[in-house]
């Protein structure tokens, strides 16, 4: 599905106050809690859309800190404006390739990693490019604690058997695996829906989540 560009918002987002800006991103390197003041654990969403999911977060728990990173000006957009209608102290934005996340986040500096219905990258020559691939997952390796955990979520049956084969092979060993997360409701407490995860669970797609540590 083509990316509908919204006439602008490269403007926006250069302009708002929400996103730390790509000149000051190389120095956010293990600077997080000088930047947002406090010494809060810091939770990182990959790849968070139009911000539902990293909003609500950082507003029903005001004692962590939440930064979301989203590659493109258009989706990015909705998140901001979402902020300029209720300003979070705890919420920071950046505008970046995920490529890069070692380049903004210092060995050990993120608590947690949350993946919520990233893009499935089908082909088999675009597999180092899935947000749970072991290219990735060697990245996360770095910015995470080690008591820290990675979350991830999808519809997409084909991904998540994907993400559960990178996982051993990278290091990685897994805390929680559900093939029906609605279903279950011990996981569910606390469950925050994306919009894709809302219009997926509608349509009566399984959800499948992991819960991972290193």
């Amino acid at each position: 599905m083509r990316l509908r560009n919204i006439r602008g918002a490269r403007e926006v987002i250069a302009e708002s106050p929400y996103v730390v800006q790509e000149a000051m991103q190389s120095r956010c390197l293990g600077t997080w809690k000088e930047i947002f003041g406090n010494g809060q654990p810091i939770y990182v969403e990959i790849g968070m859309g139009k911000g539902r999911f990293i909003h609500t977060m950082a507003k029903e728990h005001p004692d962590i800190n939440y930064i979301g990173i989203e590659k493109y000006s258009s989706v990015l957009l909705r998140a901001v404006q979402k902020m300029e209608e209720e300003d979070l102290p705890n919420l920071k934005f950046l505008r970046m390739d995920a490529e890069d996340i070692t380049k903004v986040f210092a060995a050990g500096e993120v608590d947690r990693i949350y993946l919520n219905f990233s893009d499935p990258w089908p082909k088999d020559r675009h597999a180092k490019r899935r947000l749970p691939s072991k290219e990735f997952l060697a990245r996360y390796d770095v910015i995470l604690k080690r008591d820290g955990r990675l979350e991830f979520k999808t519809d997409n049956r084909e991904l998540f058997d994907f993400a559960i084969s990178e996982l051993v092979p990278a290091g990685w060993q897994p805390e929680v695996v559900t093939y029906d997360l609605h279903g279950d409701k011990l996981l569910m407490q606390g469950n925050v829906m994306t919009e894709y995860e809302e219009k997926f669970s509608a349509m009566g797609n399984p959800i499948y989540k992991y819960v991972v540590y290193r």
